[in-house]
C-alpha cells in the first residue's frame, strides 16, 4: 500500500507523536500531508477518497478557496477582541443561523461538547430561575454520544472505556433505552428538566429515531413540562437532507446545538434556543473567551452562505438515496455479511454481521477513508460536495472486500 518513504515518514511522525502527545487516540495508519476537495494525500502523494470529512466537519471539502479568502480578508481587519465588545461578524453569523430555523437566540462557542454543556446548563437554569421549578434531571438515550466533558460524558448513553476511571460523574442524568416509548414513559417525570436526543445517532451507528418514539416524547413533554434538547452536532447543517435533522420530523426543540461543519474545520459551536428559554442565561451566568471570534465567525458565515446557495441539503438527500440504492444491492447479494444499511442524507451506516476491523482496513488499503463505529458499523460522513461516482466506487470496493472475506 505505501512506499518506503511513506512508511518511514509514518514511523517518524508516529514516534514523535508518542513522545510528545498524550495517548488519547487510536490513530489510523496514515501520515497525511495535504488535502484538497474530497481527497486526502499521504506523504508520498497517494490520494484517498475522504468519506469521513474529519468526522462530519469538512462538509464543503478540504481547503475551499472561498473560505480561505474569507479568513485572509478578516485577518486584515479584526482578529480577537473577546466577547466584551460588539463585533459585526459574530452578529452576522447569529442572524444567518437564526434564518435557517425556529430559534430566536444563539450562544457561540468552540466545540460540540461545549455546546452540549451549554445546553444542559441553560435547561437547568431556565427551569429553576425562570419557571421556578427545582428540577435538574437530564434524560438521554442509550447509544447516544454528547461529548467528552464530565457533564456531556455522563449524558452520553454508552458505557465501557469512555467512562471508565472518570468517577465520580456528575449527578442528575438518566439514560433510557433507544427508540423505546414505554421505557421513556417510565423514565421521565415531573422531576425531568430536559430530554436530550439525537434525531439520528451518529456514534451509535447511524440509527434514526422512530416517529412513534418522537410522538410519545412530545406527548410526555406536554404532560410533564420538560424541555426538549436536540443534539445536532453531527446531524445539523444539511447532513441529513434537511438543514437541521429535527426538521425531518417538524420538531421545534426548545434548545438545539451544532458544531462540526459550522466553520468547515475551524473550531466553532453554537447553542440555539427560543426567546423564552434563552431567558435562562443572564450576564455572568455563562461565557466563553474564544467563542464566536471574528476570524472563525467570518468563515462560518461563508459556510452557511455556500450551503444555501448550492442547496447542499437537497444534494445530500439525493446523493444519499442513490448511495442507499447501490449499497442495498450489495447487501442483497451478501445477506450473511451485511445486517443493515441505514442512510439519512449523507449519514450512511453499513452494519456488518461480524466485527468490521478487517473490512475497514481492506477499504483503507483500496483508498477509502471512513469510520468504524460500534465495532461493526462502517460509517460514512462524506463531504456534502462528494461526487456520486465516489460513492458508487465505494459500494463496488465494499463488494470486492466482502467477496474476498467470504472466500
Amino acid at each position: 500500500m505505501t512506499t518506503t518513504t511513506q512508511e518511514s515518514t509514518y514511523q517518524e511522525w508516529s514516534e514523535r507523536a508518542r513522545a510528545s502527545l498524550m495517548n488519547t487516540y487510536g490513530r489510523y495508519p496514515l501520515a497525511i500531508a495535504r488535502s484538497q476537495g474530497c481527497r486526502l494525500y499521504d506523504t508520498e502523494g497517494r490520494a484517498y477518497v475522504d468519506l469521513l470529512a474529519g468526522i462530519a466537519v469538512n462538509s464543503l471539502g478540504h481547503c475551499p478557496e472561498r473560505l480561505t479568502q474569507a479568513l485572509l480578508e478578516q485577518t486584515r481587519h479584526l482578529d480577537h477582541i473577546s466577547n466584551l465588545f460588539f463585533q459585526e461578524p459574530q452578529i452576522r453569523l447569529a442572524e444567518k443561523l437564526l434564518a435557517t430555523c425556529h430559534a430566536d437566540k444563539v450562544f457561540l462557542c468552540n466545540s460540540g461538547a461545549e455546546a452540549n454543556e451549554g445546553a444542559i446548563k441553560l435547561a437547568r437554569r431556565y427551569m429553576r430561575k425562570v419557571r421556578g421549578r427545582d428540577v435538574h434531571e437530564i434524560v438521554t438515550l442509550e447509544g447516544s454520544f454528547h461529548g467528552r466533558t464530565l457533564a456531556t460524558l455522563t449524558a452520553t448513553g454508552q458505557e465501557g472505556r469512555i467512562k471508565e476511571g472518570f468517577g465520580p460523574l456528575p449527578e442528575g442524568f438518566r439514560t433510557t433505552p433507544f427508540n423505546d416509548p414505554k421505557a421513556l414513559q417510565e423514565t421521565v417525570s415531573d422531576a425531568t428538566a430536559a430530554v436530550m436526543i439525537e434525531v439520528v445517532q451518529g456514534e451509535g451507528g447511524v440509527r434514526p429515531l422512530s416517529r412513534e418514539f418522537l410522538d410519545v416524547l412530545l406527548a410526555l413533554r406536554q404532560r410533564h413540562g420538560f424541555l426538549l434538547i436536540v443534539d445536532e452536532v453531527q446531524t445539523g447543517l444539511c447532513r441529513t437532507g434537511r438543514f437541521w435533522a429535527h426538521q425531518l420530523f417538524d420538531l421545534r426543540p426548545d434548545i438545539f446545538t451544532t458544531a462540526k461543519a459550522l466553520a468547515n474545520g475551524l473550531p466553532m459551536g453554537a447553542v440555539l434556543a427560543t426567546d423564552e428559554v434563552a431567558r435562562g442565561f443572564e450576564p455572568g451566568t455563562h461565557a466563553t473567551t474564544f467563542g464566536g471570534g471574528p476570524l472563525v465567525a467570518a468563515v462560518a458565515c461563508e459556510v452557511l452562505d455556500i450551503m444555501q446557495e448550492d442547496r447542499l441539503a437537497e444534494r445530500a438527500e439525493q446523493l444519499g438515496a442513490r448511495a442507499k440504492k447501490a449499497l442495498l444491492e450489495v447487501a442483497d447479494r451478501h445477506p450473511e455479511q451485511i445486517r443493515a444499511v441505514r442512510v439519512q442524507g449523507l449519514m450512511i451506516g453499513v452494519e456488518l454481521a461480524f466485527p468490521g476491523q478487517e473490512v475497514w482496513q481492506a477499504l483503507l488499503d483500496k483508498g477509502f477513508i471512513l469510520n468504524l463505529t460500534q465495532g461493526c458499523v462502517l460509517r460514512l460522513l462524506p463531504p456534502l460536495v462528494i461526487e456520486e461516482q465516489d460513492l458508487l466506487d465505494f459500494a463496488k470496493a465494499l463488494e470486492e472486500v466482502l467477496d474476498a472475506t467470504a472466500q
